[in-house]
């Protein structure tokens, strides 16, 4: 029996896979237990065992990992997407195990896109002017539609002509072009800033394909970071997407993520281990190592699960014979 049993959620994408992966290489004595929407999932086999499991927004979710944690003595619950990051903060006092996690209200203005612009609005801390389709004029040259809980880059819409054809479930947002960054930081249980690092980075379909690290943007970074901490109780590890604006180089975040973002394997290779910080802190009651962030770069490729003369019915964990090609 191992001496400690983590639950990560959301396995099938890659911030859930990228989660595991960093737990692996602390070579602790863990048991990985992971679950997702679907039977098979990407992450499918890096787990001990996997568990199917609503989504986070449907009644049984709830239920369903205390369940979970309960059969398989859960000590620490590491969720990788937004809703389950709300829903397990707004039940976080019925579970046993630690979930680290900010509190409900953070969580809830970091999943609505528009309570973000109200929140940094509010506190004059710079971010991407948005509106709500009923309350828009048409005040931008150029602008985006995006849905105001929508994660990976899905539903977005630039420069519709129509835009009054859209709910206010969406916003519309000004639409700054230049250089994209994404800034990982890490709040220790104790409420301090423990570090950050900064990429420059391009996607494809939402998730980071080429990244680099870049420290220029640090201090600006830093500015903003203390506002919202000032403002709001935020903890653990989050994340800030920002375009340096090309034309006056000022930092336009556009989004915040409160959770472990996409890129945590990547970073893990250049200093910055927030997963490791997590398992130090909730798992093992130590303070998190000290944050060295390295220089470099990396570009995600594509890889395949092989599962020999097995039916993807029959897929269960890492103990299902496969291997990677």
């Amino acid at each position: 029996m191992a001496k400690y049993n983590v639950l990560v959620t959301g396995i099938g994408g890659n911030v859930g896979q990228g989660i595991i992966r960093n737990l692996q290489s602390l070579k602790l004595d863990m048991r990985i237990v992971g679950c997702n929407v679907t039977e098979v999932s990407p992450g499918s086999h890096l787990c001990d065992v996997v568990y199917k499991v609503p989504f986070a927004y449907e009644e049984a979710y709830i239920s369903e990992l205390l369940a979970i944690c309960k059969q398989e003595n859960i000590q620490l619950v590491l969720p990788s997407t937004d809703y389950e990051v709300y829903y397990l903060s707004l039940h976080q006092a019925r579970f046993e195990a630690a979930i680290p996690v900010s509190n409900p209200e953070t969580n809830l203005c970091f999943l609505d896109k528009y309570k973000t612009w109200e929140f940094f609005n509010a506190h004059q801390i710079p971010f991407a002017a948005s509106y709500l389709p009923s309350n828009y004029a048409g005040q931008f040259s150029e602008y985006i539609v995006k849905p105001r809980e929508g994660r990976g880059s899905r539903g977005l819409h630039l420069n519709p002509t129509n835009w009054k054809s859209f709910s206010d479930e969406y916003m519309i947002q000004r639409l700054h072009k230049g250089k994209e960054i994404t800034t990982a930081f890490y709040i220790t249980r104790s409420g301090e800033l423990h570090g950050l690092i900064t990429f420059e980075r391009e996607l494809q379909s939402g998730a980071t394909v080429f990244c680099e690290v870049c420290t220029q943007y640090d201090s600006k970074m830093l500015e903003i970071i203390q506002k919202m901490m000032k403002h709001l109780p935020i903890s653990a590890s989050c994340n800030v997407q920002a375009i340096v604006d090309k034309d006056t180089q000022q930092i336009i975040p556009f989004e915040i993520n409160g959770r472990i973002s996409g890129t945590n394997s990547i970073r893990s290779q250049f200093g910055f281990k927030d997963i490791q910080y997590l398992v130090e802190e909730f798992l093992l009651d130590q303070n998190p190592e000290p944050i060295k962030v390295t220089g470099g770069s990396a570009i995600r490729v594509l890889m395949d699960v092989i599962y020999p003369n097995t039916s993807l019915k029959d897929v269960k964990n890492k103990h299902t014979t496969h291997y990677l090609y």
